[in-house]
């Protein structure tokens, strides 16, 4: 049965100390959700706001139990030990949200070799590697729930012509959810993916995707959050395997209204990258450029 509220349940969330992933983390802590903050960073970064204990107060701020982990989604060791540190510490493991991520944005001429690495450790290997040690936790939730904030399979070659490396890398976060969803069905975990349609807000977009002009024509976190929120609380021997959009799967739960999410609604809304050309989204959003 599709609920309503995420109260009670505890999160798993990489990546959340800023950005879509602390959205997450919020829009469920005002359910009154446990939330484990899955990330690396302790000290504030220049030109990256936040931190596992700044996440935390906001956390508990907005209504949720929070416990700041320090997790590097590369290390097995790392990986297993906060699983079993936010386990333990709120008593089940319900949902984990892969959200951590590595970009770079380069041709095969311009990729480090080390950023090469860095983005298929963090982006496939990471979340392939904690959702290997979820699944004992979560099978023995009630609904349990593994999302990848990773693209629709639209493998088209424009999508990899400019920028090979994190394409793949990316790319291979959607390939872990096909096939764990395979995997999982028979033991009742959900497993999905979610992609916005737009550029998100966030400080990684601010510097490295264009700065100011890209942030204007983008949407903030919180359209990432709803529709996460809204996936998180279907039926997860249900739904599982799909390949959402944020503002699809709003519009079909009842949401007409997306001037909210804008950063400023007089500019025209850009489109993300990965965003199938068929998919057009609600009619009430054309004129996105």
């Amino acid at each position: 049965m599709t609920t309503s509220s995420l109260e009670g349940k505890t999160l798993f969330i990489t990546g959340a100390s800023r950005g879509i992933g602390l959205a997450i983390a919020l829009r469920a802590a005002r359910d009154g959700a446990n939330i484990a903050i899955a990330a690396k960073t302790t000290t504030r970064i220049a030109q990256l706001p936040g931190t596992i204990y700044s996440a935390a107060e906001e956390i508990e701020m907005a209504g949720g139990k929070a416990l700041p982990l320090i997790v590097d989604v590369r290390s097995e060791e790392s990986v297993r030990d906060g699983l079993k540190q936010a386990a333990t510490h709120f008593g089940s493991l319900d949902i984990v949200v892969n959200n951590a991520s590595s970009i770079s944005l380069t041709d095969s001429q311009n990729t480090d070799m080390r950023r090469f690495d860095l983005m298929h450790q963090t982006n496939a290997r990471g979340t392939f590697l904690v959702s290997k040690y979820a699944a004992p936790y979560l099978e023995r939730a009630e609904n349990p729930h593994i999302l990848m904030i990773a693209p629709p399979l639209d493998m088209k070659e424009k999508w990899f012509a400019r920028h090979t490396a994190y394409s793949m890398a990316k790319f291979g976060m959607s390939m872990i959810v096909l096939g764990l969803a395979g995997e999982f069905r028979p033991k009742g975990i959900g497993v999905n993916a979610l992609w916005p349609r737009t550029p998100i807000a966030t400080a990684a977009v601010r510097n490295l995707l264009g700065g100011e002009a890209v942030i204007r024509g983008s949407r903030k976190a919180e359209i990432v959050a709803d529709a996460a929120h809204v996936i998180l609380c279907k039926p997860a021997s249900l739904f599982t395997g799909q390949f959402v959009i944020d503002d699809t799967i709003l519009a079909e739960s009842g949401v007409t209204d997306f001037r909210h999410y804008r950063v400023d609604p007089s500019q025209e809304l850009k489109i993300d990258f990965f965003v199938p050309e068929d998919n057009a989204g609600p009619e009430d959003l054309a004129g996105i450029q």
